[in-house]
């Protein structure tokens, strides 16, 4: 893909990358990936948890630096792979001081890599541990908006803090639910894609204050990278394209977004 590049800009204000995978980035030495994260101004990284494999690698990870940080969970596309060993590990090092909430948890009729009544059930379980252990929680739904909210919807009294339906494609009725209910959205590289008109209207619909940036990397590289593996340092193009499209001036969607992930995912 032909694209015209440029420099990543650095903005005075940092900002924090709230979903990528630094465990599957593989085109740089780590070393170097976070080197140039440091160096335009990301404050704070969360490196998220997808299946009984990578669990302690993220709590490896977390440890690794003071401004990294990891999730513990289990993806859709592994659910069937979910057992009460994995749930005790989960529940083991929920509280961990580098750990900041229970994901990546969800619903993926999309691929359905996993029996969808498997799915609801790891959904539940891991939406439980939350309760338990007071967690927000990082959520991965895709082509499942109705049982998505039916599951939240049981959970809505029991579970304290909410948290992040991260990388958002669903439709306006789940980004309705969700915010009313006081859920963030997380947006990543997608905004900057031609054909993503449909997020770009989620991004509209939903108000600065429940908005959180990320780049799920490396995966969805944002224009004008698209085509290399993405990863955190390509953060502030996702910042510049949502003060675009929400014609905000883009310190203000930068200093709302960092203070919502403060508040998501570090209270104080």
């Amino acid at each position: 893909m032909s694209q015209k590049r440029r420099e990543i800009p650095v903005f005075d204000h940092p900002i924090i990358e709230t979903h990528c995978h630094l465990d599957y980035l593989k085109d740089q030495p780590l070393d170097d990936i976070l080197s140039q994260t440091r160096a335009v101004n990301i404050e704070k990284v969360i490196t998220i948890a997808v299946s009984p494999a990578n669990l302690a690698r993220v709590r490896e990870l977390s440890r690794q630096q003071p401004w990294l940080y990891g999730t513990q969970g289990i993806h859709p596309h592994e659910a069937e792979s979910y057992s009460d060993a994995c749930e005790a590990e989960i529940r083991q090092h929920a509280d961990d001081d580098k750990i900041v909430a229970i994901g990546e948890i969800g619903l993926d009729y999309y691929y359905d890599n996993a029996d969808r009544n498997v799915q609801r059930e790891v959904f539940r379980r891991q939406l439980q541990i939350a309760c338990d252990h007071d967690q927000p929680v990082v959520i991965h739904s895709r082509d499942a908006d109705e049982d998505t909210i039916t599951i939240l919807s049981e959970f809505e009294h029991t579970l304290k803090r909410r948290g992040v339906i991260h990388s958002f494609t669903s439709g306006p009725g789940l980004a309705r639910y969700a915010l009313d209910q006081g859920w963030c959205l997380g947006f990543n590289g997608i905004t900057t894609f031609n054909k993503a008109e449909n997020v770009r209207d989620i991004v509209r619909m939903a108000p600065i204050e429940q908005i959180l940036l990320e780049t799920d990397a490396p995966f969805l590289t944002p224009v004008p990278y698209r085509g290399r593996e993405n990863a955190p340092f390509y953060l502030p193009f996702v910042a510049e394209k949502i003060a675009e499209v929400k014609a905000l001036p883009l310190v203000e969607v930068i200093r709302t977004t960092y203070q919502n992930s403060l508040r998501t995912f570090f209270p104080v």
